[in-house]
């Protein structure tokens, strides 16, 4: 029995962060939610990477494998910041490289991009403007990863 915790120890110690990568249709320009995404950005100590497509079309970069892709999508299941850190870590410490996050056009995702996908997430039933849901998915990242980390940013209770 010791020898599996040491082992499972091992390989969690030697597990790196995961590139998250928010891939996002449309073009957010200068606006307070920019400001917003580039703070995030800054603050994440995970590596990140911002993807802009245009509204139709665009090629998305070749992903780092193992990935996981997650479609932020009215229909998907509203999270905790806790049960979203829960999920980078379990992805994290078993291997996986790349996780992307896909923010859809203004009709969302298609159902066949739904069913190839690992995760669909919703911040809840409301609908969000686009570019204030890009906000709103970098806070949440950077929250996640500072859960992980044992930062005090996030106050649970």
């Amino acid at each position: 029995m010791a020898l599996c915790q040491s082992r499972w120890r091992r390989a969690k110690k030697g597990a790196g962060p995961i590139l998250l990568h928010v891939i996002a249709r449309g073009k957010i320009a200068r606006s307070p939610e920019a400001d917003l995404v580039a703070r995030y950005e800054k603050r994440l100590t995970w590596p990140v990477k911002l993807t802009e497509l245009p509204e139709t079309g665009g090629k998305i970069p070749a992903p780092q494998t193992p990935c996981k892709t997650v479609l932020l999508d009215e229909r998907g299941k509203a999270m905790s910041s806790q049960q979203l850190a829960a999920i980078l870590e379990q992805w994290r410490d078993t291997g996986t490289r790349e996780a992307r996050f896909v923010l859809g056009a203004a009709d969302g995702h298609s159902d066949a991009e739904r069913a190839g996908a690992d995760l669909l997430f919703a911040f809840g039933p409301a609908t969000w403007p686009h570019l204030l849901a890009r906000a709103m998915l970098m806070e949440q990242l950077y929250r996640a990863t500072s859960i992980l980390a044992g930062h005090p940013y996030h106050r649970a209770g």
